[in-house]
């Protein structure tokens, strides 16, 4: 077998504190930030020379990962935000949360919204998708049971 895990979902945000702040209300750990800059950075993106603020969030569990980055050159030439939920490329992440009823009263003093509304499935789950900071587009799943 030549794959042996995901590593991590990358997000560009323009407010790395917010992105954080946000994240960790959710229940990520930071578990380091660092700046990115120069000619080789660049020659694995395609960007040039380019300089990125980044910081690097932890589930719990420690298995999952967010590299949360700020471009400060070159600056950023498009934006996804807030395409809709059936835009194509990348759509969301999704977390699997205790109680997304606690969850979202405490992301909401984040500037969360919730795109539709919280329903449930079979006996299975609750689910919703919500707008973190910056329009991020983020799935809550709850289990039941």
């Amino acid at each position: 077998m030549t794959l042996k895990r995901m590593d991590n979902v990358g997000i560009v945000v323009e407010s790395l504190d917010a992105a954080i702040a946000f994240f960790a209300e959710l229940g990520l750990k930071l578990e380091g930030r660092a700046m990115i800059e120069g000619e080789w950075a660049g020659r694995v993106t395609g960007l040039g020379n380019q300089s990125v603020e980044m910081a690097m969030m932890v589930t719990p569990d420690g298995h999952s990962r967010l590299e949360l980055s700020r471009f400060l050159a070159p600056p950023v030439i498009a934006d996804h935000r807030n395409a809709p939920v059936n835009a194509l490329g990348y759509l969301r992440v999704m977390f699997t949360v205790d109680d997304i009823d606690e969850l979202l009263a405490r992301l909401r003093k984040h500037g969360a919204t919730l795109v539709g509304e919280v329903v449930q499935y079979e006996n299975s789950y609750r689910l919703c998708y919500i707008r973190g900071p910056e329009g991020l587009l983020i799935g809550l799943a709850q289990e039941l049971g």
